[in-house]
């Protein structure tokens, strides 16, 4: 199966590579490996590209106008959690140069995003302490515990991988609270958000082209978690439809 960069495909491919190496010997055949990574589909392509997309956005907004405002570091950080324990199999699996890069740009963008925003001098001052309140790190424990507890195989791996899905399906949660709160949404941080929900949008197109098309591709943790995180995205939606036809400033209800 192939992997998502996002909601667990890139993993997932590893995952099922790393299974088939344990039972069918410390090599895979080559053309079997490029059965793996061939199962590419226009909406898993686009949900690929929008969450690029995204980062590349908040990235433009944090370097070139050196502002995060509106932007919170309680997401980031969560995000952060999510890509380490997702691609942590980047050590010991080779799937695709695709795969291996998009790896990367998730994890490196990640982690510049957090370090902008808490270490450089002239980003950081607009950073939003006051109202970037939300007690983030709760949401943690509960999703490992429920990785604990819901989850595909028990092993550390396995565990890590299923705790990012739960942990990205909230983690969007302290950046909308924010927004509600400071009702003050700039351009590039309202089409951030934006390409966020609308990759997960894709996804979720790509799961049910798959169901449809391949034998046997039933993955419920991944299918209820991204239902959870696209359902988070509807209320800012409505506004963003809102004010896109309106030809309003976006502005969220407190």
């Amino acid at each position: 199966e192939e992997e998502e960069t996002g909601e667990g495909d890139l993993a997932e491919t590893s995952r099922v590579v790393a299974k088939k190496t344990s039972t069918q010997g410390a090599s895979i055949n080559p053309r079997n490996r490029e059965e793996e990574t061939s199962k590419m589909n226009i909406f898993r392509l686009a949900g690929d590209m929008t969450h690029l997309a995204s980062v590349l956005v908040l990235l433009l907004k944090i370097h070139t106008i050196k502002s995060c405002a509106g932007v919170s570091l309680k997401t980031q950080e969560l995000y952060v959690i999510v890509f380490v324990t997702r691609y942590l199999d980047i050590l010991t699996s080779f799937i695709s140069i695709y795969n291996t890069l998009m790896k990367l740009i998730f994890l490196g963008s990640s982690f510049s995003i957090v370090w902008y925003m808490k270490y450089h001098k002239t980003v950081q001052r607009t950073y939003d302490r006051e109202q970037d309140t939300f007690r983030h790190w709760f949401l943690v424990l509960p999703c490992l515990l429920l990785a604990l507890l819901i989850h595909e195989k028990f092993t550390i791996l396995e565990v890590l991988w299923t705790f990012s899905l739960y942990l990205e399906a909230v983690a969007i949660l302290p950046q909308l609270v924010l927004l509600q709160r400071t009702r003050n949404i700039d351009n590039l941080t309202g089409q951030y958000i934006f390409l966020l929900g609308g990759y997960r949008g894709f996804y979720i197109l790509n799961w049910i082209y798959r169901y449809f098309t391949e034998p046997h591709y039933v993955h419920w943790i991944t299918w209820i978690s991204g239902l959870v995180q696209t359902l988070l995205y509807a209320d800012f939606f409505y506004y963003y439809f809102l004010s896109w036809k309106n030809n309003k400033k976006l502005q969220l209800p407190a």
